[in-house]
């Protein structure tokens, strides 16, 4: 059995901190809640990020935001805070909208760019990225509301059909640009699927079908240049889906993994040229799943990956000696290391 504690190529650093400034602490806005489906564990994770940056000697303050109210922001470029530190999953907040704003205002900030989080967020155009990387992803198909919308009855029908046989079963359908697996079904046949496209595209918008990889979950965080251990998740049923993710208690997460290091390390490698093919920085979670014939298959970047007491990176973290208030403390003197 591989522990990974041989493993010191991609985790031999235990302060990957680019900040030479000499600071003590920063002015820090956190930023949680926000519109999404994701808003209880943005809530809750942001809380959990305030609370670790205070307790590492941070002056911070929290603020709830959405689009029409971006009040917190205006004293963040001259005022009180010196830097925004977002724990916004999904719509507004991890699609590229709030990075938008905050680079419009000259605001520094935590997290990927606006570029980059909207491109993460769209799973089709992450999938192409990756392709291009030379990196293993599902096959899939596109369903998008706009051309549902414009179709007859019959040919609307006729599309769902051809969509229904050009995918193998099982198959997942996910919402295109959603987080923390929302709106995600297993589809066991097709007379499942035309019904399961319809509903979802009437709720979600554009939807993913994606070949369905029977084998094991893993997971690879990204903090600044470093890299963290390889963090297998086992839902004590099904596949890693929100309620696995956030409210069940009996999720397993598995460092001490009977893998070769050879692989372990290329999944490492997979989740870090993940992260740069689409031009990620600070801090990532990278989801990976390993099929029956152990090929790894990358499925997608979280560019603000969860915080919670369920969260993966602050356990893999944790796993290299780095508690939460280490972890969150990295992270902010990494984005304060580079120009606005």
């Amino acid at each position: 059995m591989n522990t990974q504690r041989d493993n010191k190529e991609m985790e031999k650093k235990d302060d990957v901190s680019l900040d030479h400034s000499g600071r003590d602490f920063f002015r820090i806005l956190v930023l949680r809640g926000g519109p999404s489906a994701e808003r209880e564990v943005s809530l809750a994770g942001g809380g959990c990020v305030a609370a670790a940056l205070r307790r590492e000697g941070h002056e911070v303050v929290e603020a709830d935001i959405h689009p029409g109210d971006l009040t917190a922001l205006d004293t963040a470029v001259s005022g009180p805070y010196e830097m925004v530190f977002p724990v916004l999953h999904g719509t507004f907040g991890e699609d590229g909208q709030l990075q938008e704003i905050l680079e419009a205002r000259g605001i520094r900030f935590v997290g990927s760019g606006s570029a980059s989080s909207r491109l993460a967020m769209n799973k089709f155009e992450a999938k192409n990225a990756f392709e291009q990387a030379g990196l293993r992803v599902a096959r899939d198909v596109l369903v998008e509301k706009a051309e549902l919308k414009v179709c007859c009855t019959e040919m609307k029908q006729k599309l769902l059909e051809e969509v229904a046989e050009a995918i193998t079963y099982p198959c997942v359908i996910k919402p295109n640009e959603q987080g923390s697996s929302v709106g995600v079904s297993l589809i066991e046949d097709k007379q499942q699927l035309v019904p399961a496209i319809q509903e979802g595209v009437e709720r979600y918008g554009d939807c993913l079908v994606e070949e369905y990889i029977q084998g094991r979950e893993f997971t690879v965080g990204v903090v600044g240049p470093q890299v963290l251990p390889v963090l297998e998740v086992r839902p004590a049923e099904g596949f890693y889906d929100y309620q696995a993710k956030y409210q069940a208690n009996d999720t397993k997460y598995v460092f001490d993994l009977d893998l070769e290091e050879g692989l372990l390390k290329q999944m490492q490698e997979m989740g870090q040229k993940a992260f740069e093919a689409l031009g990620c920085r600070d801090l990532g979670r990278v989801d990976l799943i390993l099929s029956e014939k152990s090929e790894p298959y990358v499925l997608e970047v979280n560019t603000i990956p969860g915080f919670t007491d369920h969260s993966l990176v602050p356990k893999a973290a944790g796993r290299i000696g780095l508690t939460m208030e280490k972890l969150c403390d990295q992270i902010v003197r990494i984005a304060w290391s580079r120009p606005i």
